[in-house]
């Protein structure tokens, strides 16, 4: 999710129609261009609607050259759809598209709109449904938190989630494991709506929400090594973090990193196996991988 402060009286949607394989893509190229993006999913055919939202802007030539590179990192080409709409009109569409979701044994992820008890048994985990990003939908997000379930037993006292999004993963981790967590994201917008999401949970005293540039920012460094590291971002930047991801946990300790597509996973896996990393455990939720890794004692 990605937002600008402006004063604007007008707004309007761009919408693009993807496979899952260019979901990832196409999100990260709205998002860097227009002030909120969400993201539905077709249920019966697959296919993944992104509806981005921005004020009006007439022939600006950065949507264009966004949606280019998107089509470029993905070989996928779609053809973006441009519509006045009202604000309240797109977030009446994220309501409708955002019911309970159960993940894995344990969790239910929740938006703010729903009025109904929760699903018995489950932990629940509380988010603005306006704010479509890491609401749970995405198999990314996911598998993350099945991921979460495995390694709950190790009780890891020190844990980092970084590029922490929407904040799902650190709160997940904080209600599971009732341990304190340290969430860090580069865009100021994420970090607002995590803190946000963290104080909708009930979990400001386990949860630190921090802008921070990744594994650069002293914040980070200074309070390693981490028992667990969550990273549900991108392939390419993990990829180039996993040099620096084994000196920062804890011998023994967990990471557990996402956002990849079938296709990336053994790329960025080599990487992390380079610097000593072990594979625990591959999870699949669609096209979507998660991996386990753990840094050796020795």
């Amino acid at each position: 999710m990605a937002a600008h402060q402006r004063h604007v009286t007008s707004f309007e949607t761009i919408s693009v129609d993807v496979p899952e394989v260019g979901l990832a893509a196409y999100e990260a190229a709205l998002s860097s261009v227009c002030d909120a993006v969400g993201f539905f999913r077709d249920h019966e055919t697959g296919v993944w609607r992104i509806e981005a939202v921005r004020s009006t802007v007439r022939n600006d030539p950065t949507l264009s050259a966004a949606l280019a590179l998107a089509a470029r990192i993905s070989g996928i080409e779609v053809k973006a759809q441009r519509a006045p709409i009202a604000a309240a009109g797109w977030l009446a569409r994220s309501y409708a598209s955002f019911p309970e979701q159960l993940i894995g044994r344990r969790f239910s992820i929740r938006g703010t709109h729903l009025q109904a008890e929760a699903t018995p048994g489950r932990l629940a985990l509380r988010l603005d449904a306006g704010l479509a990003f890491g609401s749970g939908e995405h198999g990314s997000t996911r598998g993350c938190i099945r991921a979460l379930e495995r390694v709950a037993w190790r009780r890891p006292e020190h844990i980092l989630d970084l590029g922490t999004g929407s904040g799902i993963l650190a709160i997940a981790a904080a209600r599971l494991m009732h341990r304190s967590v340290l969430a860090t994201d580069i865009e100021p917008w994420s970090v607002l709506v995590a803190r946000g999401n963290v104080t909708r949970n009930q979990l400001s005293r386990l949860i630190r929400v921090r802008r921070a540039d990744g594994w650069r920012a002293s914040v980070v460094r200074r309070h390693g090594p981490y028992d667990l590291v969550l990273a549900n971002v991108l392939a390419r930047p993990l990829t180039l973090m996993a040099r620096q991801l084994a000196p920062n946990m804890a011998p023994g300790g967990t990471a557990i990193l996402s956002g990849l597509l079938r296709y990336q996973a053994r790329g960025v896996l080599a990487a992390h196996l380079q610097c000593r990393l072990r594979l625990e455990a591959n999870l699949q939720e669609g096209s979507w991988v998660t991996l386990i890794l753990r840094r050796p004692f020795r």
